[in-house]
Parts: structure tokens; C-alpha cells; sequence
């Protein structure tokens, strides 16, 4: 334990221009904390490590910052009841947040991006957006793959994507907008003959641009590490050439999750589900349609008009700082005449362990291992996984 303190206070100092003497341990237990130091530094962030273990796109690594943004009032109230309590700190609002990185993988992907977070008027008003530029490799393995292997696809561009939402007076009702922009280059590597059949029915150069109304209920207790409440998100998008998209169609995806807990150390989650794409055009780009996004289970192996996914957590608390949780869950990708779960299901589990990396913030990171009929995958997480 030691060892990787020291390695981490090395590191983190190494990256710090401040002058500002902070402390690496919490006062109250003596243990390694970075709340101090994402609040009193005013260049300091949460370092995570990127490590890729992506069937789809082959083993890589990169690194991305996690950065707090309070105000100096904010941090004092902050400070003084994390003083007070364990958990005093993370009873607060969750401040404005912006994660930048980037990652390359054995297969030549490079990306980068930037995203932020943040509420105002006492969370009445919220705000995401983010944008990204790659040079990706992907596998994809859809009917049109012709091999259990799939094939890959190069992907390289941009894009931004946005939320703006409202709070329905004094209630965890949320209503808004989002907006979606990408750029991409599309072409097959290595099979000649299948770029030649997709540049007859594709365009490989599109404007995908799109525009939608989002629904959100929100109780959870927390948006870095919620333990109780729940939060459930219906998203209707549409791409078309009114608003500069040169493909035509219609997204809509309903997303759920909950969390129960069972005494002070145990905590059950469940989480569900359902994306659906509907258009007129004779053929999409593989990347639009959707796909069972689980732990374990690699982006794009399964893809379909419809997808749904059913999970589960089980999470105990074994101390103050460490948890470790077990989960599991099935997936259905199909066509829209055909039943979900009716055929081809198919399964995921796995384990995991955060530690309490910031107490006055409630932030929580950590490792989960996955496994899948055909995958295998490791992920480092800054929150439940969920």
C-alpha cells in the first residue's frame, strides 16, 4: 500500500504547476483521498487511466482527466461538511465536471475528446455536450459481416453531441432537447470488393445531423455514485436532411436504472434497456443501428432494428473506503418482426471494486473484469459501471 501511494503522489505531483501544499490523505481516516486536491489546486484533476480491452477494437491504452469546477463559496461549505461527517460533502449538489482525454489501441485507433456537465439554478437547469475526433478501427458483425469474424470498418472524423434540459418546477421531471453532429470518412479495410459493393449503396463521406426531445425522471441520491433512487430516460431523435443529415432516420431509446438498498453495506441495482431505429432509406451505415451495450459483451458484435438489455448489481460495502460488486445481465438484438429475447439471447457477468478516491465529492473509481460467450474485457470505471 505504501508503494502505490507513493507512486501516486509522484505522479500527481508531476502533472501539478500549483504551488499550493496539499495533503493526499483524508484528515479523518489517514487514507489516500484526492478531494483536497481537486478542491484547493486550481489545476487539479482526477488522473484515470484508459485501458483498453475493446474485442472491437483490439487491446490499447490512454489516459483522460476528471475535473471538478466549484466556486470558492462552494468549496468552503463543501469542506466544512465533509469535516463534520463521512459523508457530508457528498450530500451536495455534484459540481460542474469536464473529462478530456484521449487513447490508441494495437489496431492504429486514435481518438480524443472533451466533455462537460454542469446545473444551474439549484440543478434546475443542466447541460452536457461533448466532441471527439478519431481515427478508429472497428469490428463489426452484423448479417451483412459474411464472417462470425465481422469485418473492419475505419471510421475517422468528428462530431458534438448537446442536452439541454429543464426541470418541471419542484419535481425530478426533466424535460429538453439534444442535438447530435458527425462527420465521418467510412471504408472497409482490407476488403476491397466490400468497398466497392458500399460505395454503390452508401454514402461514405455523410453528414449525420439529428435532433430530438428527451424526457428524464431523476431521484437518485447522487450523480457520481448514486446508492439509492433511480433514473429513467426516454430519447426520440430524428436525422434528416432538414436539419443537414444525408441519411433519413428516426432513433428512440428508453434507458432505466435503480438502486435499492438493502442495509448500509448492501445495495441491489437493476437496469434496463430498449433502443429501436426505424428508416426509408435502403441501407444505413453499420455504426447507426444500435447494439446490446453490456459489460463484457464487444460494441457492435450484436446489432439489430431493435435492442434490449436487462441487468443487475449486487454491491457490498465491506468499509468506508471499498466495495466490490458481482453483475450479470442478458441482451437481444433483432429485426422489428421478430420478438426481443424470443431468439439469441445472450449473456454477460462479471466483478468488480471501486474505492472512495474523494470522500467530500462521493467519487468512487475502480476496475471491472467481464466476460461474455465470446469476450473477455477489463474496465476502468469512475462510478457504479452502470
Amino acid at each position: 500500500m505504501s508503494k502505490c501511494r507513493a507512486i501516486c503522489i509522484s505522479f500527481l505531483m508531476s502533472v501539478s504547476c500549483s504551488a499550493i501544499a496539499v495533503s493526499f490523505f483524508d484528515p479523518l481516516d489517514g487514507q489516500l483521498d484526492m478531494g483536497e486536491y481537486l478542491a484547493e489546486n486550481a489545476y487539479g484533476f482526477l488522473p484515470v487511466p484508459i485501458v483498453i480491452t475493446e474485442p472491437a477494437l483490439g487491446y490499447g491504452g490512454g489516459f483522460m482527466g476528471v475535473f471538478l469546477h466549484e466556486s470558492e463559496e462552494q468549496k468552503l461549505k463543501r469542506k466544512s461538511m465533509a469535516e463534520k461527517s463521512v459523508d457530508g460533502g457528498a450530500q451536495l449538489l455534484t459540481p460542474a465536471i469536464t473529462v478530456a482525454g484521449g487513447f490508441t489501441t494495437e489496431n492504429g485507433t486514435k481518438a480524443m475528446f472533451i466533455g462537460h456537465r454542469r446545473s444551474w439554478n439549484k440543478d434546475h437547469i443542466r447541460y452536457m455536450g461533448g466532441m471527439f475526433y478519431g481515427d478508429m478501427n472497428m469490428n463489426f458483425y452484423g448479417s451483412y459481416a459474411q464472417s462470425s469474424n465481422g469485418f473492419e470498418m475505419n471510421m475517422k472524423g468528428g462530431g458534438a453531441m448537446q442536452k439541454l434540459q429543464f426541470r418541471i418546477k419542484d419535481t425530478p421531471l426533466f424535460l429538453g432537447i439534444t442535438q447530435t453532429f458527425i462527420r465521418p470518412e467510412l471504408s472497409v479495410n482490407n476488403r476491397k470488393y466490400l468497398n466497392e459493393i458500399a460505395a454503390k449503396w452508401l454514402n461514405l463521406t455523410p453528414n449525420v445531423s439529428g435532433l430530438g426531445l428527451i424526457a428524464e425522471y431523476d431521484t437518485q441520491n447522487s450523480f457520481l455514485y448514486p446508492t439509492e433512487g433511480g433514473n429513467y430516460v426516454a430519447e426520440y431523435n430524428v436525422f434528416n436532411d432538414v436539419i443537414g443529415s444525408d441519411y433519413d432516420f428516426e432513433l428512440i431509446s428508453l434507458n432505466g436504472k435503480h438502486y435499492f438498498p438493502i442495509n448500509k453495506e448492501w445495495n441491489v441495482g437493476v437496469k434496463g434497456s430498449f433502443k429501436g431505429i426505424t428508416t426509408d432509406e435502403r441501407a444505413l451505415p453499420p455504426s447507426a443501428y444500435p447494439d446490446i451495450d453490456m459489460r463484457g459483451i464487444a460494441r457492435n458484435r450484436y446489432q439489430g432494428e431493435v435492442t434490449a438489455t436487462i441487468e443487475s448489481q449486487l454491491t457490498w460495502q465491506f468499509t468506508s473506503r471499498w466495495s466490490t460488486s458481482i453483475f450479470g445481465g442478458v441482451g437481444s438484438a433483432t429485426d422489428t418482426e421478430t420478438p426481443l429475447f424470443s431468439q439469441d439471447n445472450h449473456y454477460a457477468y462479471g466483478a468488480g471494486f471501486r474505492y472512495l478516491i474523494a470522500r467530500r465529492y462521493g467519487m468512487r473509481a475502480g476496475i471491472d473484469v467481464a466476460k461474455s460467450e465470446e469476450d473477455n474485457a477489463l474496465y476502468f470505471q469512475v462510478g457504479t459501471g452502470f
